[in-house]
């Protein structure tokens, strides 16, 4: 299998992903579920990926589709296409599953996916983070991660217009 099929096997739809999910908890692995737009790769996302999976022994991203970037973000954005953020997200060594998602809020698919630990970024309280209700309530953990400072899309499109 040649790398690249590697990478597009990682990139999966919701009942794929939840099926993976499900084989990985039989064999007594437990699954973290982050999700983002992830729309400019930089240090600051490499850091929360990495810390994320690190809480268990799989990670699976949900990511934003292109239209539910542009409502959340607004018209600019997302800046890269659906595919390159795909697979830019499945090429991370500690990433094992990325779904795409079209809705606002990921809440349908960690329904589906059920994974054993939620995490967001240090930005969101485990009260305010999507799902963390349906997480907790099988016994699940849910958890805020702190950001790197500095680090963010919008800061790298300011600086890209400014110059």
């Amino acid at each position: 299998m040649s790398e690249f099929s590697t990478i597009e096997s990682k990139i999966q739809s919701w009942e794929a992903a939840a099926q993976t999910v499900a084989t990985w908890q039989n064999a007594g692995l437990s699954v973290v579920f982050t999700n983002g737009c992830f729309d400019i790769l930089h240090y600051g996302h490499i850091h929360y990926l990495a810390a994320a999976r690190d809480l268990g022994d799989k990670l699976v991203v949900g990511l934003n589709s292109a239209g539910s970037v542009r409502r959340l973000k607004g018209p600019t954005r997302p800046i890269n296409d659906e595919a390159t953020r795909t697979h830019l997200m499945a090429a991370l060594a500690f990433v094992d599953v990325v779904v795409l998602f079209e809705e606002d809020t990921p809440l349908e698919l960690i329904r589906q996916i059920q994974p054993d630990i939620l995490v967001k970024g240090g930005d969101w309280t485990p009260d305010q983070i999507v799902g963390s209700a349906d997480v907790l309530a099988r016994g699940g953990k849910v958890l805020s991660l702190a950001f790197i400072d500095g680090y963010s899309t919008t800061n790298i499109e300011k600086k890209i217009k400014a110059s």
